[in-house]
């Protein structure tokens, strides 16, 4: 801890303060530029839940067909890692010191046992306790039941039909695979094939988890888990019991006709080795997709298909976990601009991330997006390392926004095309998805499959924050019909209360903090009621420590925003860049957020951070980016030392 700062946070003076952060900002950024690569480029830790790990373990046993096939040894680590993150409940959380959830839980317990830990231990039987209490393993959700039936554990009638037919259904038909988002495309293909064929796992050992049934599973006469009600509902769970009676009768021609589609779609986005859709679960199924076909374990397809879900591992001394997926582009990006906002020697230090990030844009593939804008170039920027059909807008804007201000000169091409796609993607109502224009299909939230809710890929303030941030940066401005759209949706967006909802950070702080870097740059005046109503939001939620946190929790309706059980260095930054954003670089509030950022640093120069803050699917799957403690504390210090510091206090950036 930073024991220049560690003092009552009202015991600096402005001027004392920021005479203090020189160190701090120094030695964050010494921290940061130890973990950039050689070729430029930042490439942190990406941490879910349970789920993930168990699954890997699971795959792994349901390709194996004997015992020795397994890697005991990493199996040793994973097992060790599910066991620190245990909650307190007995079960397994979806972020740190969250509540129960069945199906992490489920996934969680069958992979310990499945690994040769005896269900007799506390931890298990605690584990056990509490899955029975909430019901048992019947009510998980579809993709947990979907593993389950893989498995044997459930009859495949647990889970809703699928028919593979879909794949070749016209574009207008309700149900078709542009509909979707890209998450949900690429995860659905191969489970087609898998649902069609249902295979089963070879589970070399043949364990079973029938002890987490309340009823047997054979004896369940009802699976929907789904709580949504209404006339669309009804209507698809009408569907689903008529598919169910007459899928047997689908002509065998047209069914492998509809297979053989679907594995061609797979191959053609197989990726190399960074995978399907470069994210774990459409990996997963592409390798038992291939593997339940037939595909030797040296077909190239399937080979490299099962490498790219091994370059997901972290595997350190004592412990080892999966990630859902790699973020380089995301990290780069975000990095760049923390030490952008450091300047000097840091900032030059980025120019080989700019070459990287240059030869990362995706220039010559037509990816899906294309469906809703054909006419569009491509021209984006996705999250990870590969991933050239799913370009992401929201790292396309953060990485124009990096390389406009390192030189735009050097980089005027890789901009003019990258601002070119963008304002392609967005949608009708003004606002930008994260992969799709206009992907607003609500009433297929209402399929039983879609019991998540995560199926579609709506604009959302978050997004279209930093897609205005990037426009407002490049000159755009309020005159140009496409940017007032813009921000007409982010005011029409803001709630009762005055936050925004983040749907890819935890949660109304980030979604706060990127609208108002956003209205900001696009010369919004700070006394705009708008502004001054977020402002107010954020300044209610700061913490008694100066700090801001928020929980997870925020996702749920019932459940307060803004706050959270303790305060993060992240969360903070997010909060004074947003505050610093709307002119509130002198307030006591910004100071006091500074002094909590400061004062909690650690010995190594960054902050230590155990909390979720961030999100992959709301109130289904959470995030965290190990990089966040890394560069957003730096970029708020850097910020306020630089606002306060020069002769004007206005931030002049998109973000």
């Amino acid at each position: 801890m930073n024991a220049d700062l560690a003092t009552d946070p009202g015991a600096l003076t402005s001027a004392s303060l920021v005479a203090n952060l020189e160190k701090s900002i120094g030695r964050a950024t010494d921290a940061l530029l130890a973990r950039q690569h050689e070729d430029g480029h930042w490439a942190f830790e990406l941490e879910a839940d349970a789920t993930i790990p168990a699954e890997y373990v699971l795959l792994k046993h349901f390709l194996a067909k004997s015992v020795s096939e397994i890697d005991t040894a990493v199996e040793r680590k994973i097992v060790r890692y599910l066991k620190s993150i245990q909650g307190a409940h007995g079960g397994w959380p979806l972020y740190h010191g969250g509540a129960f959830n069945i199906s992490a839980s489920v996934k969680a317990y069958y992979c310990l046992k499945i690994c040769g830990e005896d269900i007799e231990q506390d931890y298990m039987r605690r584990a056990r306790e509490a899955i029975l209490s909430h019901g048992g393993a019947k009510t998980s959700n579809i993709f947990t039941l979907i593993q389950l039936a893989l498995y044997g554990q459930v009859p495949w009638r647990a889970v809703p039909v699928m028919p593979i037919e879909l794949i070749n259904m016209p574009k207008w038909f309700p149900v078709h695979l542009d509909k979707v988002s890209y998450w949900s495309r690429t995860v659905i293909v191969p489970l087609l094939v898998l649902m069609t064929k249902k295979p089963q796992a070879r589970n070399p050992k043949q364990v079973q988890i029938q002890e987490l049934f309340t009823v047997p599973p054979e004896q369940v006469t009802n699976w929907y888990n789904m709580n949504r009600t209404g006339a669309w509902a009804s209507f698809f769970r009408g569907i689903d019991r008529v598919l169910r009676r007459v899928e047997w009768m689908f002509p065998r021609s047209g069914r492998e006709k509809a297979l053989k589609k679907a594995v061609a779609w797979v191959t053609e986005r197989l990726n190399g080795e960074d995978g399907l859709g470069a994210i774990y679960p459409a990996m997963a199924n592409s390798v038992m997709m291939f593997d339940t076909l037939g595909y030797a374990k040296d077909h190239p397809d399937r080979a490299i298909a099962e490498q790219s879900i091994e370059k997901l591992m972290v595997i350190e001394e004592d412990r080892a976990y999966c990630q859902p997926c790699l973020s380089p582009v995301w990290d780069t990006g975000l990095a760049a601009h923390a030490l952008l906002e450091v300047g000097g020697a840091a900032a030059e230090r980025l120019r080989p991330a700019m070459d990287w990030l240059r030869r990362n844009q995706i220039k010559d593939v037509v990816g899906d997006w294309a469906s809703a804008r054909p006419d569009v170039r491509p021209g984006g920027w996705a999250f990870q390392y590969a991933n050239p059909h799913y370009p992401d807008v929201d790292d396309t804007a953060v990485v124009v926004m990096a390389l406009d201000r390192f030189d735009h000169a050097e980089s005027k091409e890789a901009i003019d095309r990258g601002a070119e796609w963008v304002l392609g993607l967005q949608s009708k109502n003004g606002g930008w998805g994260a992969f799709d224009a206009d992907n607003e299909y609500y009433y297929l939230n209402h399929i039983p499959f879609a019991d998540h809710g995560a199926l579609l890929d709506p604009p959302t303030a978050d997004v279209s924050a930093r897609c205005v941030g990037m426009l407002a940066q490049l000159g755009y401005r309020m005159d140009d019909p496409r940017v007032k759209a813009a921000v007409d949706y982010l005011i029409r967006d803001q709630q009762p209360d005055g936050s925004w909802f983040g749907r890819w950070g935890t949660n109304y702080v980030y979604g706060t903090w990127s609208v108002l870097c956003a209205l900001n740059a696009i010369g919004l005046p700070h006394d705009h009621p708008t502004m001054r109503k977020a402002v107010q939001w954020l300044k209610s939620k700061q913490r008694p420590d100066g700090g801001w946190g928020e929980s997870g929790d925020s996702y749920w309706d019932d459940k307060p925003r803004g706050e959270g059980p303790v305060s993060t260095a992240s969360q903070t930054a997010w909060a004074v860049l947003g505050l610093m954003a709307a002119g509130e670089v002198d307030s006591e509030a910004t100071q006091r957020g500074i002094q909590f950022i400061a004062s909690t640093q650690a010995d190594h120069g960054l902050w230590d951070e155990d909390e979720y803050t961030a999100v992959g699917f709301p109130r289904v799957f959470y995030l965290r980016y190990h990089g966040y403690r890394a560069f957003f504390p730096l970029w708020a210090l850097a910020r306020y030392r630089n606002l306060k510091q020069g002769n004007s206090s206005h931030v002049l950036h998109g973000i």
